[in-house]
């Protein structure tokens, strides 16, 4: 497995991701996805959205607000046990998660004595009005979930959802992790894709949990995750969560160690009760065909965005040696990911016959494809970028193309070139990326 540093150089280097707030020397934990970056979050989020909201006739979508009233937080549980325990060093102050340590009486970074276990809030609060003092104390979310189970009653009014269905939703939560080095492994402002599937307290919830943890697999396969390089593990009473009858982890081989991209949990009715005792609010579900009125019981498939994008570079990132001695960084993107599909070249950028051929193929092929035209250096630091920066196929024009009506196409992952007729491009590169 590649290590993680070579990641985080590429990403930089390349515009994936940087540190945020560099300029001020930075924010710990937290990052910007440059133009790069942006373009691989958005694809692997709309490859999720239409997987498992708009492929599927039993799940709605929702985007829903970072800020919710803060009774939303007491009746979820959170404000009384979203907490972890805590250690301090008595030299840097630093704090750490005692289950994360090796040596539970000194410091990782310092070597310094640490103080006993205390609990610590892991919400942001902030306040909402002019005056701090007499403003609504509310929290940043922690999660996701809680604004779906909020808007649950107006989806169910507004709508033709029956049981079992599910509400889908991308967005931030924030926490005020105590973080390690791992990158964007774990970082204060995160993004979560999630769903809450609503089913009736008598259905076999074993065997719809089972479904959904392979249709979660399915997942890895559009994205180009590697299934031999995730486990299962069940998470014991004591680990689990306040609300969960039963989670499973997903966990990923990542460079640091193998450790949660993705989860499952079976939450019960416990969310829906709560929030129907504290808000005075019936969430009772009337069902059609046998006459009752119920609570909800709940399954949760939860996915990290940004963890999702350090597994899929994990898997991607590859060094290789030449037959000529030179050696290449080459990201092995799965084309439906990949920043771009196409890079297209004029041979010469001092040619003005050449870079109009190249922008004319540009122009035509970026109707279907997500492009780029690259004019900057020479033709073997071009092919070098777009390794670097996963690009499936590049396209050079050059002075047989004026003549012929014809260009190179280089393929990425194998680097073998083959001459494409113009007319015959766009066939030819659906048939290669699909």
């Amino acid at each position: 497995m590649v290590n993680l540093e070579k990641i985080v150089s590429l990403c930089k280097r390349r515009g994936f991701i940087y540190p945020g707030s560099e300029i001020y020397g930075g924010l710990s934990s937290t990052y910007d996805y440059g133009p790069l970056g942006v373009e691989l979050k958005n694809n692997i989020k709309k490859i999720w959205w239409k997987y498992f909201v708009q492929d599927r006739e039993d799940i709605v979508g929702l985007d829903g607000g970072i800020l919710l009233n803060p009774k939303v937080w007491q009746a979820s549980g959170h404000v009384e046990k979203f907490k972890d325990s805590l250690v301090e060093c008595k030299k840097c102050h630093k704090r750490f998660r005692p289950d994360k340590l090796k040596d539970a009486s000194k410091c990782p970074e310092c070597k310094g004595e640490l103080t006993q276990e205390r609990e610590f809030n892991g919400m942001f609060e902030t306040v909402i009005g002019p005056v701090e003092k007499e403003g609504v104390t509310t929290y940043l979310r922690p999660e996701t979930a809680q604004t779906i189970f909020a808007a649950y009653k107006n989806i169910l009014d507004s709508s033709n959802v029956k049981i079992p269905f599910g509400i889908g939703q991308i967005g931030k939560a924030f926490r005020n992790e105590i973080t390690t080095n791992s990158f964007i492994f774990r970082t204060i402002e995160f993004e979560l894709m999630e769903i809450e599937y609503f089913i009736s307290p008598d259905s076999d919830w074993k065997k719809i949990f089972k479904e959904w943890l392979e249709y979660m697999y399915g997942y890895m396969d559009l994205i180009g995750l590697n299934k031999k390089r995730m486990h299962d593990r069940e998470i014991p009473d004591k680990e689990r969560a306040h609300y969960s009858k039963r989670t499973i982890d997903l966990e990923y081989e990542f460079p640091f160690g193998q450790d949660e991209l993705w989860a499952i949990a079976y939450r019960t009715d416990y969310d829906l009760s709560n929030h129907q005792k504290v808000s005075g609010q019936s969430l009772e579900y009337f069902d059609d065909q046998t006459k009752k009125k119920y609570i909800p019981h709940v399954i949760e498939p939860t996915f990290g965005v940004d963890r999702t994008i350090l597994a899929i570079l994990s898997e991607a990132y590859q060094e290789e040696k030449l037959e000529n001695g030179e050696s290449r960084t080459v990201l092995k993107l799965h084309p439906s990911v990949a920043p771009y599909q196409i890079a297209v070249f004029p041979l010469l950028r001092n040619k003005p016959e050449l870079v109009k051929k190249a922008k004319d193929i540009f122009n035509n092929l970026k109707k279907d494809f997500v492009c780029e035209f690259d004019d900057h250096g020479n033709i073997g630091k071009r092919y070098r970028r777009q390794d670097e920066i996963g690009t499936p196929y590049c396209i050079t024009v050059d002075f047989d193309s004026l003549k012929n009506n014809d260009v190179t196409v280089r393929d990425r992952d194998t680097m073998e070139q083959e001459r494409i007729k113009v007319d015959e491009l766009v066939d030819y590169l659906k048939d290669k990326l699909k």
